[in-house]
């Protein structure tokens, strides 16, 4: 599935080109297959069926749902027959006369398959088998046990394997469209740098990954699935075009709507045989989920909608220009990084605050000292917090000076930050700043009142290494090698015993065991004799 997605992401030729050689190996073998089987089978008698002795026990009388559930089996050979319906835009000019085309192509190729895999089938004797399938048996029969039947083995397993590109061709380009109709999370619409649905191919690789997972790869529960979708999408497309026809009424209508009538009824038969056939074996889970989705896609359109209602410019007067701009800084001591974030919010107003949350009175009496010499002659403000909080007392306090300030003054806070150099560093420091953006950022303001927030980052440089000890200058020690040759045998040491766990031999077991504890106890004693030096 993994690679199935990262092909697809390499573009739509690269894909095309490179799934076309399994593609045409699978037609040759099985239609050269069917060819051979038909001239060897031809005007003799038909062989009888060659069961398995435990197959009488599996006799059960043909009633009506025992023929809807084989209809509904074999109405799944038409699945993927959508591709090429949804992927008409990615035809060559004229698109819907070369989609046309590729589909009478389709529907030649898999009639013919379909129809001289079942005559053999029938002529030959050839059963389903647990153990093997229809066309290996038929393989075998034909070919023989020689290159041949190998290949076509082969040829049917890359075809398998690659059967789920069709939904990697159709729901990213499917999705999309529903993406720009606000059904969808408009990421699915965004084309990618090989000019395909990046974002549609990852997510239908996600979601394709956990239905495996979850049924187990069976493809006798994965089947039912897919065949409730297809037949649904079949159903609305037919009936779509039978309400397009009935309204437009343009030249040979009636030829259409007759056609399209007749499709929607035959696939709406189909659905209703498939989900009553298939419903415990998997079908009630479509037959839950869709609506289930319907309503969801509703709620993202709704969302969307309310979205464009908010930011339309209609009926919206221009505001009124600021009178007064209120900075407010929030720190945490004072260092260099919190001296170009007062410089910056000096630049942007007079009326600039510092706001300190008293944790440590001591280290808040420490930096009112420093604050009096490296401040820039702004006012420091210490917030008192009964519980320790950082976030709480400043939240309150912006709540209190929105009120104070009035509502034509713009409040900004500018947060300083300082940046390690390392993206593990920030593991090693409270992410006080983050938090706080966090906050503001989905704090609900009174009335109309934006509080706009500034990060000035301070970036740290690369740490430099201590001055090299006197130790080191002539280069590595005894003591050095000695820990090098000891770190490789402690390597080997505990990769052998893992292997004579695995293999279960005491022996093994014990002579890697007391190697490792002997080789461990000799590096402690090499790194104390090495603390001494240093």
């Amino acid at each position: 599935m993994a690679l199935i997605a990262v092909i697809n992401l390499r573009g739509v030729r690269e894909s095309g080109t490179i799934f076309s050689g399994p593609t045409y190996l699978f037609i040759g073998t099985v239609l050269a297959m069917v060819i051979l089987g038909v001239l060897r089978t031809w005007g003799a008698p038909p062989v009888p069926p060659r069961l398995p002795p435990e197959t009488p026990a599996l006799f059960q009388p043909l009633t009506l749902f025992l023929v809807l559930r084989a209809f509904a089996s074999g109405s799944a050979a038409m699945t993927g027959v959508e591709a090429i319906s949804n992927g008409v835009m990615a035809f060559r000019s004229p698109e819907s006369r070369n989609a046309g085309l590729t589909l009478i192509w389709m529907a030649g190729i898999l009639g013919t398959l379909f129809l001289g895999i079942t005559y053999l089938s029938q002529h030959l004797g050839i059963v389903p088998l647990e153990h093997e399938t229809v066309v290996s048996q038929l393989a075998r029969t034909i070919f023989g046990g020689g290159f041949a039947y190998y290949l076509t083995q082969a040829a049917t397993a890359m075809i398998l394997i690659l059967a789920a590109n069709t939904s990697f061709a159709d729901f990213p380009r499917l999705s999309s469209i529903l993406a720009r109709d606000r059904f969808l999370p408009r990421q699915l619409a965004n084309l990618g740098d090989r000019l395909v649905f990046a974002n549609g191919i990852i997510l239908l690789a996600l979601l394709s990954g956990l239905l495996i997972y979850m049924f187990n790869a069976s493809t006798h529960s994965l089947i039912p699935l897919y065949a409730v979708g297809v037949f649904i999408s079949f159903t609305l497309s037919q009936s779509g075009m039978v309400r397009k026809w009935w309204r437009e009424r343009g030249r040979g209508w009636t030829h259409s709507i007759v056609f399209n009538l007749l499709g929607a009824v035959a696939t709406a038969v189909v659905l209703v045989v498939v989900v009553l056939a298939k419903f415990r074996q998997g079908a009630w889970i479509v037959a839950l989920l869709i609506p289930a989705i319907v309503l969801f896609m509703r709620g993202i359109w709704l969302h969307y909608r309310d979205v464009a209602r908010q930011l339309t410019l209609e009926g919206v007067r221009l505001p009124a220009a600021m009178l007064h701009h209120k900075v407010v800084v929030p720190v945490a001591g004072i260092n260099r990084g919190v001296i170009p974030a007062l410089r910056y919010a000096k630049s942007l107003s007079q009326d600039v605050t510092a706001v300190m949350v008293d944790i440590d009175p001591r280290e808040t009496a420490e930096v009112g000292t420093k604050w009096e010499r490296w401040g820039m002659g702004v006012p420091l403000k210490v917030l008192e917090s009964s519980y320790r909080s950082v976030l709480r007392p400043f939240l309150q306090y912006l709540d209190d000076l929105e009120w104070e300030v009035g509502f034509d003054q713009q409040l900004t806070v500018v947060l300083p930050e300082f940046v390690p150099s390392r993206w593990w560093h920030f593991l090693l420091h409270n992410q006080n700043a983050f938090m706080m953006k966090a906050a503001l950022y989905f704090r609900r303001r009174h009335g109309t009142r934006v509080t706009v927030v500034a990060d000035v980052p301070y970036y740290l440089a690369e740490e430099r290494a201590e001055e090299p000890h006197r130790l080191w200058v002539a280069g590595p020690t005894p003591i050095d090698r000695g820990l090098s040759v000891l770190v490789a045998f402690l390597i080997l040491s505990v990769a052998g015993l893992i292997v004579a766990v695995v293999l279960h031999v005491p022996v093994l077991e014990e002579v890697f065991g007391l190697a490792t504890l002997a080789v461990l106890a000799l590096l402690l004693g090499l790194f104390f004799l090495r603390t001494l030096y240093i």
